[in-house]
């Protein structure tokens, strides 16, 4: 494993909390053997990230090896653990992780760590940040639930409603929190005719999801719009309105991916929805675990580092949780019919 702390390249100066410190660029041709998991295999956003992930690891020339790896949805709370145990124990220098498993992971990542693996989430964190150096937050986890409210008010009108939120899974650390953030946006007097009537999940399986979407249109019948923060769901639950002929009634809306999206929203059954790039994320996710596992980053606060052609970013205190520290990578794009069928080419 390697502990030795190399000279970094200086392109500049800054000063962070009254100390100065190097702006890190990369020195490429290192050697890592690093680890990508996905929360679990099959889903076409984290085929996007290990996309921008292998571009960052030819770009930087590692002559170590960079692997894939995630478990299969119906198991994947013990098979990310599992993966985690066996990526220590065969000595990896480094592992990025979308957590699916809430702060069930924190011992398989503290004991990760105690053994000198770099330890870095992306999409998803570890709740408690135990046994996690690093999180790459896509976007502000905070502003993920204004941004949804504001969605559900584009959508709905002034008028309001019954709206109902179709999440991943109970243990998905970014849905809660992009829900719980919802929750409190809604308490602003702006959104007082938004009614969230319930939260349900579909796992990201396509087939559960849209039964959950059918079964939330059974069981609230006054329900205009069900919000869903992840690609599967929403597109599950636009195609159950769509298939049942429900569009005029009860929209969709959430984060999707525009190619998987665009006929939902060009016969409006999805008016609006949200995203970010997940290939600059698994690309930045790469860069800033690539630089911390060969020793040419810390990642403490107060450092910058430059990841390739996004450029510089910094490494900061999560203001969106307890404990941890973040790289904020942003920023959101809201698709409708202006944007979505170039964004979808």
């Amino acid at each position: 494993m390697m502990k030795k702390f190399l000279a970094v390249a200086t392109a500049a100066m800054m000063v962070s909390s009254g100390i100065l410190m190097a702006h890190t660029v990369a020195k490429k041709g290192m050697k890592a053997d690093l680890v990508l998991m996905p929360k679990f295999l099959g889903i076409l956003v984290f085929d996007q990230a290990n996309q921008g992930a292998q571009e960052a690891h030819k770009e930087l020339q590692n002559p170590g090896k960079l692997e894939f790896l995630g478990p299969t949805p119906e198991n994947s709370v013990a098979g990310q653990i599992e993966i985690l145990t066996t990526a220590t124990t065969q000595g990896q220098d480094g592992i990025m992780i979308s957590n699916n498993a809430g702060d069930q992971l924190a011992p398989a990542a503290k004991s990760a760590r105690n053994k000198g693996m770099t330890v870095v989430t992306w999409d998803s964190p570890i709740p408690s940040a135990e046994g996690e150096q690093l999180f790459i937050a896509q976007v502000d986890f905070n502003e993920t639930g204004t941004v949804m409210a504001d969605m559900a008010m584009n959508i709905m009108g002034n008028a309001g409603g019954d709206f109902a939120v179709l999440s991943a899974s109970p243990d998905a650390a970014n849905q809660n929190a992009w829900i719980a953030a919802m929750k409190e946006a809604l308490k602003a007097p702006k959104y007082s005719s938004l009614n969230l009537v319930d939260v349900v999940y579909g796992d990201d399986q396509s087939e559960k999801s849209y039964n959950q979407a059918l079964a939330l249109v059974d069981k609230y019948p006054n329900l205009k719009l069900i919000m869903a923060p992840t690609t599967v769901g929403i597109a599950a639950a636009a195609k159950a309105m769509q298939d049942e002929g429900l569009c005029d009634q009860v929209k969709t809306s959430g984060l999707g991916l525009p190619a998987e999206m665009v006929s939902y929203t060009m016969n409006d059954c999805a008016p609006e929805f949200a995203l970010w790039s997940f290939v600059d994320l698994g690309y930045l996710s790469y860069y800033a675990t690539y630089l911390i596992a060969t020793g040419q980053m810390e990642g403490i606060p107060g450092e910058t580092f430059k990841a390739g052609r996004m450029g510089y970013y910094n490494v900061e205190k999560d203001p969106t949780r307890a404990e941890g520290l973040r790289v904020l990578m942003g920023p959101f794009t809201v698709y409708d019919k202006s944007n979505v069928e170039a964004a979808s080419n």
